[in-house]
Protein backbone atom coordinates (compact mmCIF):
# COMPACT_ATOMS: atom_id res chain seq x y z
CA UNK A 1 0.00 0.00 0.00
CA UNK A 2 2.83 2.41 0.83
CA UNK A 3 4.27 2.08 -2.64
CA UNK A 4 0.98 3.34 -4.04
CA UNK A 5 1.47 6.67 -2.32
CA UNK A 6 4.96 7.58 -3.43
CA UNK A 7 5.96 10.26 -5.93
CA UNK A 8 8.58 8.12 -7.63
CA UNK A 9 6.28 6.88 -10.39
CA UNK A 10 7.02 8.07 -13.89
CA UNK A 11 5.29 11.28 -14.96
CA UNK A 12 6.28 14.17 -17.19
CA UNK A 13 8.39 16.78 -15.38
CA UNK A 14 5.84 19.54 -16.07
CA UNK A 15 2.81 17.50 -14.92
CA UNK A 16 1.10 18.46 -11.68
CA UNK A 17 0.72 15.37 -9.55
CA UNK A 18 -1.34 14.03 -6.68
CA UNK A 19 0.72 11.53 -4.68
CA UNK A 20 2.75 10.87 -7.81
CA UNK A 21 -0.36 10.47 -10.00
CA UNK A 22 -2.12 12.77 -12.49
CA UNK A 23 -3.79 15.56 -10.51
CA UNK A 24 -7.12 14.56 -12.03
CA UNK A 25 -7.06 11.60 -9.66
CA UNK A 26 -7.64 14.02 -6.77
CA UNK A 27 -10.73 15.37 -8.54
CA UNK A 28 -12.17 11.90 -9.06
CA UNK A 29 -11.11 10.79 -5.56
CA UNK A 30 -13.05 13.65 -3.95
CA UNK A 31 -16.06 13.23 -6.23
CA UNK A 32 -16.33 9.52 -5.50
CA UNK A 33 -15.68 9.97 -1.78
CA UNK A 34 -18.53 12.46 -1.41
CA UNK A 35 -20.84 10.39 -3.62
CA UNK A 36 -20.19 7.31 -1.49
CA UNK A 37 -20.62 9.48 1.61
CA UNK A 38 -24.11 10.43 0.44
CA UNK A 39 -25.00 6.91 -0.75
CA UNK A 40 -23.91 4.97 2.33
CA UNK A 41 -25.20 7.63 4.71
CA UNK A 42 -28.68 7.41 3.23
CA UNK A 43 -28.47 3.62 3.00
CA UNK A 44 -27.60 3.36 6.71
CA UNK A 45 -30.86 5.16 7.52
CA UNK A 46 -33.11 3.58 4.92
CA UNK A 47 -34.48 0.48 6.65
CA UNK A 48 -34.63 2.15 10.06
CA UNK A 49 -36.66 5.03 8.58
CA UNK A 50 -38.98 2.66 6.74
CA UNK A 51 -39.95 0.77 9.93
CA UNK A 52 -39.94 3.80 12.22
CA UNK A 53 -43.33 4.26 13.85
CA UNK A 54 -44.55 0.89 12.60
CA UNK A 55 -45.10 -2.47 14.28
CA UNK A 56 -41.45 -3.49 13.78
CA UNK A 57 -39.93 -0.22 14.96
CA UNK A 58 -37.25 -0.49 17.63
CA UNK A 59 -38.18 0.46 21.16
CA UNK A 60 -37.54 4.15 21.70
CA UNK A 61 -36.98 4.94 18.02
CA UNK A 62 -38.13 8.32 16.79
CA UNK A 63 -41.35 8.69 14.84
CA UNK A 64 -41.76 10.30 11.47
CA UNK A 65 -40.96 7.19 9.45
CA UNK A 66 -43.20 5.28 7.07
CA UNK A 67 -44.26 2.52 9.46
CA UNK A 68 -43.69 -0.45 7.15
CA UNK A 69 -43.18 -3.98 8.45
CA UNK A 70 -39.65 -5.36 8.57
CA UNK A 71 -40.39 -7.67 5.62
CA UNK A 72 -41.63 -4.85 3.38
CA UNK A 73 -38.79 -2.54 4.48
CA UNK A 74 -36.26 -5.26 3.63
CA UNK A 75 -37.90 -5.70 0.22
CA UNK A 76 -37.74 -1.96 -0.51
CA UNK A 77 -34.11 -1.78 0.60
CA UNK A 78 -33.14 -4.84 -1.47
CA UNK A 79 -34.90 -3.57 -4.59
CA UNK A 80 -33.21 -0.19 -4.21
CA UNK A 81 -29.70 -1.70 -3.96
CA UNK A 82 -30.50 -4.04 -6.86
CA UNK A 83 -31.55 -1.11 -9.05
CA UNK A 84 -28.33 0.79 -8.35
CA UNK A 85 -26.33 -2.08 -9.86
CA UNK A 86 -28.85 -2.74 -12.62
CA UNK A 87 -28.70 0.92 -13.70
CA UNK A 88 -24.93 0.60 -14.14
CA UNK A 89 -25.64 -1.13 -17.49
CA UNK A 90 -27.59 1.76 -19.09
CA UNK A 91 -25.23 4.11 -17.26
CA UNK A 92 -22.28 2.74 -19.19
CA UNK A 93 -24.32 2.89 -22.40
CA UNK A 94 -25.09 6.60 -21.88
CA UNK A 95 -21.40 7.29 -21.27
CA UNK A 96 -20.34 5.42 -24.40
CA UNK A 97 -23.07 6.52 -26.81
CA UNK A 98 -24.89 9.68 -25.64
CA UNK A 99 -23.05 12.07 -23.31
CA UNK A 100 -19.51 10.83 -22.77
CA UNK A 101 -18.19 9.82 -19.34
CA UNK A 102 -17.54 13.34 -17.98
CA UNK A 103 -20.95 14.80 -18.86
CA UNK A 104 -22.69 11.63 -17.64
CA UNK A 105 -20.99 11.89 -14.22
CA UNK A 106 -21.97 15.57 -13.94
CA UNK A 107 -25.60 14.76 -14.75
CA UNK A 108 -25.52 11.75 -12.41
CA UNK A 109 -24.25 13.85 -9.49
CA UNK A 110 -27.03 16.37 -10.05
CA UNK A 111 -29.68 13.63 -10.16
CA UNK A 112 -28.32 12.04 -6.96
CA UNK A 113 -28.31 15.38 -5.13
CA UNK A 114 -31.90 16.10 -6.19
CA UNK A 115 -32.86 12.60 -5.04
CA UNK A 116 -31.49 13.22 -1.56
CA UNK A 117 -33.27 16.58 -1.43
CA UNK A 118 -36.53 14.77 -2.23
CA UNK A 119 -35.81 12.26 0.56
CA UNK A 120 -35.40 15.20 2.94
CA UNK A 121 -39.02 16.23 2.25
CA UNK A 122 -41.90 14.61 4.20
CA UNK A 123 -44.36 12.29 2.47
CA UNK A 124 -44.21 8.97 0.66
CA UNK A 125 -44.38 10.42 -2.86
CA UNK A 126 -41.29 12.56 -2.29
CA UNK A 127 -39.53 9.65 -0.58
CA UNK A 128 -40.00 7.13 -3.37
CA UNK A 129 -39.26 9.72 -6.05
CA UNK A 130 -36.03 10.49 -4.21
CA UNK A 131 -35.16 6.82 -3.93
CA UNK A 132 -35.65 6.37 -7.68
CA UNK A 133 -33.51 9.42 -8.49
CA UNK A 134 -30.67 8.25 -6.23
CA UNK A 135 -30.74 4.76 -7.78
CA UNK A 136 -30.70 6.13 -11.34
CA UNK A 137 -27.97 8.66 -10.60
CA UNK A 138 -25.81 6.15 -8.72
CA UNK A 139 -26.00 3.73 -11.64
CA UNK A 140 -25.03 6.45 -14.12
CA UNK A 141 -22.10 7.58 -11.98
CA UNK A 142 -20.86 4.12 -11.00
CA UNK A 143 -20.48 3.02 -14.59
CA UNK A 144 -18.45 6.03 -15.72
CA UNK A 145 -16.26 7.42 -12.96
CA UNK A 146 -13.96 4.37 -12.88
CA UNK A 147 -13.59 4.67 -16.65
CA UNK A 148 -12.41 8.25 -16.14
CA UNK A 149 -9.76 7.07 -13.68
CA UNK A 150 -8.42 4.80 -16.42
CA UNK A 151 -8.34 7.74 -18.86
CA UNK A 152 -5.78 9.51 -16.64
CA UNK A 153 -3.05 7.01 -17.55
CA UNK A 154 -1.18 6.55 -20.80
CA UNK A 155 -1.99 3.02 -21.89
CA UNK A 156 -2.50 -0.21 -19.99
CA UNK A 157 1.23 -0.54 -19.25
CA UNK A 158 1.46 2.71 -17.23
CA UNK A 159 3.01 1.49 -13.98
CA UNK A 160 0.90 3.93 -11.96
CA UNK A 161 -2.45 2.56 -13.11
CA UNK A 162 -2.96 -0.13 -10.45
CA UNK A 163 -1.85 2.08 -7.57
CA UNK A 164 -4.09 4.86 -8.91
CA UNK A 165 -7.12 2.60 -8.65
CA UNK A 166 -5.95 1.63 -5.16
CA UNK A 167 -6.00 5.28 -4.08
CA UNK A 168 -9.41 5.70 -5.72
CA UNK A 169 -10.65 2.65 -3.80
CA UNK A 170 -9.50 4.28 -0.55
CA UNK A 171 -11.76 7.23 -1.37
CA UNK A 172 -14.73 4.87 -1.75
CA UNK A 173 -14.15 3.30 1.64
CA UNK A 174 -13.36 6.60 3.36
CA UNK A 175 -16.72 7.99 2.26
CA UNK A 176 -18.49 4.77 3.26
CA UNK A 177 -16.83 4.84 6.70
CA UNK A 178 -17.61 8.48 7.50
CA UNK A 179 -21.19 8.45 6.23
CA UNK A 180 -22.89 6.51 9.06
CA UNK A 181 -20.93 8.54 11.61
CA UNK A 182 -22.11 11.88 10.24
CA UNK A 183 -25.35 11.33 8.31
CA UNK A 184 -26.41 8.21 10.20
CA UNK A 185 -26.14 9.55 13.74
CA UNK A 186 -27.95 12.79 12.85
CA UNK A 187 -30.70 10.91 11.03
CA UNK A 188 -31.20 8.22 13.68
CA UNK A 189 -30.97 10.39 16.79
CA UNK A 190 -32.09 13.88 15.69
CA UNK A 191 -34.29 13.85 12.56
CA UNK A 192 -34.54 11.44 9.66
CA UNK A 193 -35.02 14.15 7.04
CA UNK A 194 -32.10 16.21 8.34
CA UNK A 195 -29.93 13.13 7.84
CA UNK A 196 -31.16 12.75 4.26
CA UNK A 197 -30.47 16.44 3.67
CA UNK A 198 -26.89 16.01 4.86
CA UNK A 199 -26.55 13.31 2.20
CA UNK A 200 -27.65 15.91 -0.38
CA UNK A 201 -25.04 18.33 0.97
CA UNK A 202 -22.37 15.63 0.65
CA UNK A 203 -23.25 14.93 -2.98
CA UNK A 204 -23.42 18.66 -3.63
CA UNK A 205 -19.85 19.08 -2.37
CA UNK A 206 -18.68 16.25 -4.61
CA UNK A 207 -20.48 17.77 -7.61
CA UNK A 208 -18.99 21.23 -7.01
CA UNK A 209 -15.51 19.71 -6.73
CA UNK A 210 -16.05 17.79 -9.97
CA UNK A 211 -17.29 20.83 -11.91
CA UNK A 212 -14.71 23.29 -10.59
CA UNK A 213 -11.70 21.02 -11.13
CA UNK A 214 -12.99 19.22 -14.21
CA UNK A 215 -10.20 20.79 -16.25
CA UNK A 216 -7.74 18.42 -14.53
CA UNK A 217 -9.34 15.41 -16.24
CA UNK A 218 -8.18 13.80 -19.46
CA UNK A 219 -9.94 15.36 -22.49
CA UNK A 220 -10.74 11.79 -23.55
CA UNK A 221 -13.34 11.68 -20.77
CA UNK A 222 -15.39 14.31 -22.64
CA UNK A 223 -15.49 12.29 -25.86
CA UNK A 224 -18.37 10.07 -26.93
CA UNK A 225 -16.66 6.83 -28.02
CA UNK A 226 -19.51 5.46 -30.13
CA UNK A 227 -22.19 8.12 -30.68
CA UNK A 228 -25.69 7.14 -31.69
CA UNK A 229 -26.67 7.57 -35.32
CA UNK A 230 -29.80 9.68 -35.97
CA UNK A 231 -31.71 6.52 -36.90
CA UNK A 232 -30.69 4.77 -33.66
CA UNK A 233 -31.60 7.84 -31.61
CA UNK A 234 -35.07 8.05 -33.18
CA UNK A 235 -35.69 4.34 -32.66
CA UNK A 236 -34.70 4.44 -29.00
CA UNK A 237 -36.78 7.59 -28.42
CA UNK A 238 -39.84 5.93 -29.96
CA UNK A 239 -39.46 2.80 -27.84
CA UNK A 240 -38.97 4.89 -24.69
CA UNK A 241 -42.12 6.93 -25.36
CA UNK A 242 -44.14 3.75 -25.97
CA UNK A 243 -42.84 2.17 -22.73
CA UNK A 244 -43.66 5.32 -20.72
CA UNK A 245 -47.16 5.57 -22.18
CA UNK A 246 -47.93 1.87 -21.55
CA UNK A 247 -46.66 2.13 -17.97
CA UNK A 248 -48.63 5.32 -17.34
CA UNK A 249 -51.85 3.79 -18.70
CA UNK A 250 -51.42 0.61 -16.65
CA UNK A 251 -50.74 2.36 -13.36
CA UNK A 252 -53.38 4.97 -14.12
CA UNK A 253 -55.90 2.14 -14.33
CA UNK A 254 -54.62 0.64 -11.08
CA UNK A 255 -55.01 4.00 -9.32
CA UNK A 256 -58.45 4.55 -10.85
CA UNK A 257 -59.63 1.22 -9.42
CA UNK A 258 -58.15 2.19 -6.04
CA UNK A 259 -56.02 -0.95 -6.03
CA UNK A 260 -52.57 0.55 -5.74
CA UNK A 261 -50.23 -0.53 -2.94
CA UNK A 262 -46.44 -0.34 -2.74
CA UNK A 263 -46.25 -3.96 -3.92
CA UNK A 264 -47.72 -2.96 -7.30
CA UNK A 265 -44.51 -1.00 -7.86
CA UNK A 266 -42.06 -3.37 -6.20
CA UNK A 267 -43.11 -6.67 -7.78
CA UNK A 268 -42.54 -5.62 -11.44
CA UNK A 269 -39.18 -4.03 -10.60
CA UNK A 270 -38.05 -7.06 -8.60
CA UNK A 271 -39.10 -9.53 -11.27
CA UNK A 272 -37.35 -7.41 -13.90
CA UNK A 273 -34.22 -7.49 -11.73
CA UNK A 274 -34.25 -11.28 -12.01
CA UNK A 275 -35.37 -11.58 -15.63
CA UNK A 276 -32.85 -9.09 -17.06
CA UNK A 277 -29.71 -10.91 -15.80
CA UNK A 278 -31.10 -14.21 -17.09
CA UNK A 279 -31.95 -12.62 -20.44
CA UNK A 280 -28.49 -11.06 -20.78
CA UNK A 281 -26.73 -14.36 -20.03
CA UNK A 282 -29.08 -16.24 -22.38
CA UNK A 283 -28.43 -13.75 -25.20
CA UNK A 284 -24.67 -14.21 -24.86
CA UNK A 285 -25.00 -17.97 -24.57
CA UNK A 286 -27.14 -18.20 -27.74
CA UNK A 287 -24.70 -16.18 -29.85
CA UNK A 288 -23.73 -18.49 -32.70
CA UNK A 289 -20.51 -16.55 -33.27
CA UNK A 290 -19.01 -17.92 -30.03
CA UNK A 291 -16.48 -20.71 -30.42
CA UNK A 292 -17.07 -24.06 -28.74
CA UNK A 293 -14.42 -23.17 -26.15
CA UNK A 294 -16.19 -19.89 -25.36
CA UNK A 295 -19.51 -21.70 -25.07
CA UNK A 296 -17.98 -24.11 -22.56
CA UNK A 297 -16.55 -21.21 -20.54
CA UNK A 298 -19.96 -19.51 -20.50
CA UNK A 299 -21.55 -22.71 -19.19
CA UNK A 300 -19.09 -22.68 -16.31
CA UNK A 301 -19.45 -18.94 -15.74
CA UNK A 302 -23.21 -19.20 -15.29
CA UNK A 303 -22.61 -21.35 -12.20
CA UNK A 304 -20.21 -18.74 -10.85
CA UNK A 305 -22.84 -16.09 -11.50
CA UNK A 306 -25.45 -18.01 -9.52
CA UNK A 307 -23.00 -18.57 -6.66
CA UNK A 308 -22.11 -14.86 -6.64
CA UNK A 309 -25.82 -13.98 -6.47
CA UNK A 310 -26.10 -16.16 -3.35
CA UNK A 311 -23.10 -14.35 -1.87
CA UNK A 312 -24.56 -10.87 -2.44
CA UNK A 313 -27.98 -12.00 -1.22
CA UNK A 314 -26.40 -12.62 2.20
CA UNK A 315 -23.80 -9.85 2.16
CA UNK A 316 -26.21 -7.02 1.33
CA UNK A 317 -28.47 -7.91 4.24
CA UNK A 318 -25.92 -6.05 6.38
CA UNK A 319 -27.99 -2.91 5.75
CA UNK A 320 -31.39 -4.56 6.24
CA UNK A 321 -31.76 -7.77 8.28
CA UNK A 322 -28.63 -7.18 10.38
CA UNK A 323 -29.45 -3.49 10.83
CA UNK A 324 -32.95 -4.29 12.11
CA UNK A 325 -31.56 -6.94 14.45
CA UNK A 326 -29.04 -4.44 15.81
CA UNK A 327 -31.80 -1.88 16.36
CA UNK A 328 -34.17 -4.21 18.20
CA UNK A 329 -32.17 -7.05 19.73
CA UNK A 330 -28.61 -5.81 20.27
CA UNK A 331 -27.22 -4.39 23.50
CA UNK A 332 -25.18 -1.43 22.27
CA UNK A 333 -23.80 0.00 25.50
CA UNK A 334 -20.12 0.86 25.07
CA UNK A 335 -18.41 2.15 28.25
CA UNK A 336 -21.71 3.62 29.36
CA UNK A 337 -22.48 5.17 25.95
CA UNK A 338 -25.47 3.93 23.95
CA UNK A 339 -23.98 3.49 20.50
CA UNK A 340 -26.31 4.50 17.63
CA UNK A 341 -27.29 1.50 15.57
CA UNK A 342 -26.17 3.10 12.29
CA UNK A 343 -22.52 2.85 13.33
CA UNK A 344 -22.60 -0.86 12.52
CA UNK A 345 -22.67 0.27 8.87
CA UNK A 346 -19.19 1.80 9.28
CA UNK A 347 -17.67 -1.54 10.23
CA UNK A 348 -17.33 -2.98 6.74
CA UNK A 349 -15.39 -0.07 5.18
CA UNK A 350 -13.28 0.19 8.35
CA UNK A 351 -12.40 -3.51 8.17
CA UNK A 352 -11.68 -3.19 4.42
CA UNK A 353 -9.15 -0.41 5.02
CA UNK A 354 -7.51 -2.40 7.84
CA UNK A 355 -7.51 -5.82 6.18
CA UNK A 356 -6.97 -5.07 2.47
CA UNK A 357 -3.20 -4.37 2.91
CA UNK A 358 -2.89 -7.55 4.97
CA UNK A 359 -4.59 -9.63 2.28
CA UNK A 360 -2.39 -8.07 -0.41
CA UNK A 361 0.69 -9.00 1.65
CA UNK A 362 -0.65 -12.48 2.40
CA UNK A 363 -1.30 -13.39 -1.26
CA UNK A 364 2.14 -12.10 -2.25
CA UNK A 365 3.84 -14.01 0.60
CA UNK A 366 2.05 -17.23 -0.35
CA UNK A 367 2.87 -16.66 -4.03
CA UNK A 368 6.59 -16.46 -3.22
CA UNK A 369 6.25 -19.88 -1.59
CA UNK A 370 4.14 -21.14 -4.54
CA UNK A 371 1.23 -21.72 -2.13
CA UNK A 372 -1.13 -18.90 -3.09
CA UNK A 373 -4.70 -20.23 -3.53
CA UNK A 374 -5.98 -20.14 -7.09
CA UNK A 375 -8.66 -17.65 -8.13
CA UNK A 376 -11.27 -20.39 -7.89
CA UNK A 377 -10.21 -21.43 -4.39
CA UNK A 378 -10.38 -17.82 -3.19
CA UNK A 379 -13.88 -17.54 -4.66
CA UNK A 380 -15.03 -20.68 -2.86
CA UNK A 381 -13.45 -19.51 0.43
CA UNK A 382 -15.44 -16.27 0.20
CA UNK A 383 -18.69 -18.18 -0.27
CA UNK A 384 -18.02 -20.53 2.64
CA UNK A 385 -17.12 -17.65 4.98
CA UNK A 386 -20.20 -15.58 4.12
CA UNK A 387 -22.34 -18.68 4.63
CA UNK A 388 -20.63 -19.38 7.95
CA UNK A 389 -21.44 -15.80 9.02
CA UNK A 390 -25.15 -16.62 8.85
CA UNK A 391 -24.61 -19.84 10.81
CA UNK A 392 -23.11 -17.53 13.44
CA UNK A 393 -26.08 -15.14 13.05
CA UNK A 394 -28.48 -17.97 13.82
CA UNK A 395 -27.07 -18.21 17.38
CA UNK A 396 -28.15 -14.75 18.63
CA UNK A 397 -31.32 -15.02 16.57
CA UNK A 398 -32.24 -18.22 18.39
CA UNK A 399 -31.47 -16.60 21.76
CA UNK A 400 -33.78 -13.64 21.09
CA UNK A 401 -36.57 -15.34 19.12
CA UNK A 402 -39.99 -14.41 20.50
CA UNK A 403 -38.54 -12.57 23.51
CA UNK A 404 -37.36 -9.09 24.47
CA UNK A 405 -33.86 -10.45 25.13
CA UNK A 406 -30.95 -8.38 23.92
CA UNK A 407 -27.59 -9.91 23.10
CA UNK A 408 -24.13 -8.37 23.01
CA UNK A 409 -23.38 -6.25 19.95
CA UNK A 410 -20.14 -8.19 19.44
CA UNK A 411 -22.13 -10.83 17.56
CA UNK A 412 -22.79 -8.24 14.85
CA UNK A 413 -19.19 -7.02 14.91
CA UNK A 414 -18.05 -10.62 14.28
CA UNK A 415 -20.56 -11.09 11.45
CA UNK A 416 -19.52 -7.86 9.71
CA UNK A 417 -15.87 -8.90 10.09
CA UNK A 418 -16.65 -12.25 8.45
CA UNK A 419 -18.49 -10.45 5.64
CA UNK A 420 -15.45 -8.26 5.00
CA UNK A 421 -13.04 -11.21 4.91
CA UNK A 422 -15.41 -12.99 2.52
CA UNK A 423 -15.67 -9.87 0.34
CA UNK A 424 -11.89 -9.54 0.09
CA UNK A 425 -11.66 -13.18 -0.99
CA UNK A 426 -14.49 -13.15 -3.52
CA UNK A 427 -15.14 -9.67 -4.90
CA UNK A 428 -11.75 -8.91 -6.52
CA UNK A 429 -11.37 -12.42 -7.94
CA UNK A 430 -14.95 -12.36 -9.22
CA UNK A 431 -13.85 -9.65 -11.63
CA UNK A 432 -10.85 -11.80 -12.54
CA UNK A 433 -13.05 -14.83 -13.23
CA UNK A 434 -15.30 -12.66 -15.38
CA UNK A 435 -12.47 -11.28 -17.52
CA UNK A 436 -10.82 -14.68 -17.96
CA UNK A 437 -14.01 -16.53 -18.93
CA UNK A 438 -15.62 -13.79 -21.03
CA UNK A 439 -16.02 -14.45 -24.76
CA UNK A 440 -13.82 -12.08 -26.76
CA UNK A 441 -16.85 -10.47 -28.38
CA UNK A 442 -18.31 -9.53 -24.99
CA UNK A 443 -15.10 -8.68 -23.12
CA UNK A 444 -16.29 -5.21 -22.04
CA UNK A 445 -19.96 -6.05 -21.51
CA UNK A 446 -19.15 -8.92 -19.15
CA UNK A 447 -18.01 -6.47 -16.46
CA UNK A 448 -21.57 -5.17 -16.38
CA UNK A 449 -22.83 -8.76 -16.29
CA UNK A 450 -20.81 -9.37 -13.11
CA UNK A 451 -22.63 -6.49 -11.38
CA UNK A 452 -25.93 -8.09 -12.41
CA UNK A 453 -25.14 -10.86 -9.90
CA UNK A 454 -25.64 -8.23 -7.18
CA UNK A 455 -28.97 -7.27 -8.75
CA UNK A 456 -30.11 -10.90 -8.89
CA UNK A 457 -29.11 -11.65 -5.30
CA UNK A 458 -30.84 -8.58 -3.90
CA UNK A 459 -33.96 -9.21 -5.97
CA UNK A 460 -34.26 -12.69 -4.44
CA UNK A 461 -34.21 -11.06 -0.99
CA UNK A 462 -36.73 -8.51 -2.25
CA UNK A 463 -39.14 -11.19 -3.47
CA UNK A 464 -38.91 -13.03 -0.16
CA UNK A 465 -39.66 -9.80 1.68
CA UNK A 466 -42.63 -9.02 -0.56
CA UNK A 467 -43.94 -12.52 0.11
CA UNK A 468 -43.89 -11.72 3.84
CA UNK A 469 -41.02 -14.07 4.67
CA UNK A 470 -39.29 -13.13 7.94
CA UNK A 471 -35.72 -12.68 6.81
CA UNK A 472 -34.58 -12.86 10.45
CA UNK A 473 -36.24 -16.22 10.96
CA UNK A 474 -33.75 -18.82 12.14
CA UNK A 475 -34.88 -21.30 9.48
CA UNK A 476 -34.48 -18.78 6.65
CA UNK A 477 -31.05 -17.67 7.87
CA UNK A 478 -29.83 -21.26 8.18
CA UNK A 479 -31.13 -22.07 4.68
CA UNK A 480 -29.23 -19.10 3.20
CA UNK A 481 -26.10 -20.08 5.13
CA UNK A 482 -26.30 -23.67 3.89
CA UNK A 483 -26.85 -22.53 0.28
CA UNK A 484 -23.70 -20.37 0.35
CA UNK A 485 -21.53 -23.04 1.99
CA UNK A 486 -22.70 -25.74 -0.43
CA UNK A 487 -22.08 -23.41 -3.37
CA UNK A 488 -18.56 -22.76 -2.06
CA UNK A 489 -17.80 -26.47 -1.73
CA UNK A 490 -19.28 -27.20 -5.17
CA UNK A 491 -17.02 -24.62 -6.81
CA UNK A 492 -14.02 -25.96 -4.89
CA UNK A 493 -14.71 -29.49 -6.16
CA UNK A 494 -15.01 -28.11 -9.72
CA UNK A 495 -11.82 -26.05 -9.46
CA UNK A 496 -9.52 -28.18 -11.65
CA UNK A 497 -11.87 -28.14 -14.61
CA UNK A 498 -12.53 -24.40 -14.26
CA UNK A 499 -8.82 -23.64 -13.92
CA UNK A 500 -8.27 -25.58 -17.14
CA UNK A 501 -11.00 -23.55 -18.83
CA UNK A 502 -9.36 -20.33 -17.67
CA UNK A 503 -5.99 -21.59 -19.01
CA UNK A 504 -4.64 -21.08 -15.51
CA UNK A 505 -1.22 -22.34 -14.58
CA UNK A 506 -2.35 -22.98 -11.01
Amino acid sequence: MASSLTKDSPSPAHEKTFLGHPVGLATLFMTEMWERFSYYGMRALLVLYLVSGGVDAATGSQGGGLGYTAATATAIYSVYVAMVYLMALPGGWFGDRVWGARKTVAIAGTVIMLGHVALALPGQIAFFAGLALVAIGSGLLKANISTMVGHLYQGMDDSRRDSGFTIFYIGINLGAFLAPIAIGIVGETVNWHLGFFLAAVGMGLGLVFFLVFGRTLNPKSSEIPNPLTPAERNGILTKTIVAVVVTAVFYGAVFAMDMFTIKWALYPITIAGLVIPVAVLARIKRDKELTSGEQTKMNAYIWFFVAAAVFWMIYDQGGSTLSLFGSENSERSLFGWEMPNVLFQSLNPLFVVILAPFFAWLWMALARRRREPSTIVKFSIGLVIVGASFFVFAIPLNQTAGTDTKVTMWWLVLIFLMHTVAELCLSPVGLSVTTKMAPQKYASQMMGVWFLAVTAGDCVTGLLGLAGVKMDGVGVVLFEALAAVLAGFAIFMYRKKVNALMDSAK
